[in-house]
């Protein structure tokens, strides 16, 4: 029986999405997170029916029926299974949904900028930031 509500794929090598996984897995008490680090050598996202670059480009998170999710409703649904949902409900609200969406999206396309590790060889991945 799956005791986990949603499985999130991260990027461990980013610094900042390391440090809000890490939080995640503390305040994750009752396992309802299944997590997936997408820069293991044993990541395998075939398996998934994707790519790597479309797991670079945006977090994903999986229910357990297999349906997919990106962006920021990861993100809400992550803290809801922790049962910290109100810290992300305002971004359900009209207008702070559509700012919250789109500063992630900002954010998810700089990603390798801003947290230092955009070289040559990283920017010019399919779908990373030029």
């Amino acid at each position: 029986m799956t005791t986990w509500t949603i499985q999130v794929f991260f990027d461990g090598d980013c610094p900042l999405c390391a440090k809000e996984i890490a939080l995640l897995r503390r305040a994750d008490r009752r396992e309802r997170i299944l997590f997936t680090d997408i820069s293991s050598p044993e990541f395998e996202p075939s398996v998934y029916g994707r790519q790597l670059s479309d797991f670079m480009d945006e977090i994903q998170g999986s229910l357990p029926d297999g349906t997919f999710l990106t962006g920021m409703e990861v993100i809400r649904r992550l803290y809801e299974a922790v049962g910290l949902g109100f810290l992300t409900a305002w971004t359900r609200w009209p207008g702070a949904s559509q700012l919250s969406d789109g500063g992630y999206r900002l954010f998810a396309k700089n990603r390798l900028r801003l947290t230092g590790r955009c070289t040559p060889e990283a920017c010019d991945l399919p779908g990373a930031p030029a």
